[in-house]
């Protein structure tokens, strides 16, 4: 299982850990700007649980818009997002399942202990 299904994980309740994808909303690749929009809106938290699991592992995270054949759209808004949601979590503790992960990774993977904003920068996206 890649990261970012294991960030979907991290995000989802209980009752939306016994759902396929987590009932999380997906519409296939080939999104119009709308949907695309709604998409962004939706992934900010997976996508910032993502980068955290990614560094905790030391693995280069790329941020994904998902949509390679949809209309063209400026996603800087969308990084903003996931880097303020990185930092937010950050600094206001990790959830449980997310911080029990990230110990787990960063221990296989011989990481550093402690994970902090600097491991974490905005024009790395």
């Amino acid at each position: 299982m890649r990261l970012v299904e294991q960030a979907h994980w991290c995000v989802a309740g209980p009752e939306r850990r016994m759902l396929e994808d987590f009932g999380y909303w997906y519409k296939p690749d080939g999104r119009t700007n709308d949907e695309q929009a709604l998409f962004e809106q939706v992934e900010v938290v997976p996508q910032a649980f993502e980068w955290i699991l990614s560094v905790a592992a030391g693995f280069l995270f790329r941020i994904s818009a998902d949509n390679l054949s949809g209309e063209a759209r400026d996603n800087t808004e969308f990084k903003t997002k996931v880097y303020e949601e990185v930092q937010r979590r950050l600094f206001g503790g990790l959830p449980e399942r997310l911080g029990t992960f990230v110990a787990a990774l960063q221990d296989y993977y011989q990481q550093e202990d402690m994970l902090c904003s600097s491991h974490f920068l905005l024009e790395n996206l």
